[in-house]
């Protein structure tokens, strides 16, 4: 097996180094995704939606703001499969572009039957994500690859196509035109991704993820050019703003945790200082809308 960057050098004006720089920082996230959304099978590393009128308590357990976090993420993916139709027509195929250590792919294997191929950025996920489908028992339903999504040459190989929080990490034009390609007619390409809706905090949250994020303008130009017509488009920026407050409060108990002699985790302690501060930031621009995520869903035309 070939292994590649999900990410591939954009022209001229992106460091070669780029490419490297995604696939270290997601191998070296991989204890510390485990330890915070784990143990697992199905581990996400993504935002998740709360209920906008009432969002769960801070001054709780460690172990229960954990659980917050983790049935968020688990509510943001049913919330979007149930608007896309995946409950009422069950996709048969899937493609999970960034699938990290596959909690969506298992998702989809575990809710919908079917049958998911994984592109990972980390080599060394790959057997992690092999554990956890083991784990959940569906080992012979998920494919978990390192390649690159833009090189990728399937033609009519799924019935659907997803990527959550992953499509900020691709050239959207060739992205588009992949994906069109790779979906039967009548199929659909699903994404969660946030949006830049004032650019001066741009180069903050693209240096913190290691992004390029966009505008969900320059998604809609892409998909109209390759054949994807929008036929979703939901926009949950309030409700999943409560996230980075859960994620802080998770911090700041582990801090506490570390601070009364407990045994040390994947988690340093600058790196849950580094991580507070920022998601401080991340959730005021969430509240202000300085950002946007949204939830997207393209039909190819034709077919059903």
């Amino acid at each position: 097996m070939r292994v590649t960057p999900l990410v591939p050098s954009l022209g001229t004006d992106r460091d070669s180094s780029a490419d490297e720089q995604v696939r270290l920082y997601y191998s070296g996230k991989t204890q510390d995704i485990i330890q915070k959304y784990g143990p697992g099978p199905r581990v996400h590393f993504h935002v998740g939606l709360f209920p906008d009128d009432s969002p769960p308590h801070t001054t709780v357990p460690q172990g229960v703001l954990k659980q917050h976090l983790l049935d968020a993420q688990e509510r943001i993916v049913e919330h979007a499969a149930r608007s896309w139709g995946a409950y009422e027509t069950p996709p048969r195929r899937v493609l999970d572009i960034g699938c990290g250590l596959g909690g969506t792919s298992l998702y989809w294997a575990q809710e919908h039957g079917a049958s998911v191929t994984g592109l990972t950025v980390a080599a060394e996920h790959v057997p992690i994500i092999g554990r956890f489908a083991r784990q959940a028992g569906v080992a012979h339903r998920v494919r978990p690859l390192v390649a690159d999504v833009h090189e990728l040459r399937d033609s009519r190989a799924y019935d659907a196509v997803y990527a959550n929080e992953s499509s900020g990490y691709t050239d959207r034009a060739r992205l588009f035109e992949v994906v069109a390609e790779a979906l039967e007619p009548g199929g659909w390409f699903g994404l969660q991704e946030h949006f830049v809706c004032r650019s001066e905090w741009l180069d903050f949250i693209d240096g913190y993820y290691r992004t390029r994020l966009g505008t969900r303008s320059e998604y809609l130009t892409a998909a109209e050019a390759a054949g994807l017509e929008l036929v979703r488009d939901e926009e949950v920026t309030d409700s999943v703003a409560e996230f980075w407050v859960q994620s802080m409060a998770w911090n700041t108990a582990e801090l506490d945790r570390l601070r009364a002699g407990g045994e040390p985790g994947a988690w340093s302690r600058e790196r849950l200082q580094q991580s507070t501060l920022a998601h401080s930031r991340l959730f005021r621009l969430w509240r202000d809308h300085a950002m946007e995520t949204r939830l997207l869903c393209f039909r190819k035309r034709g077919g059903r």
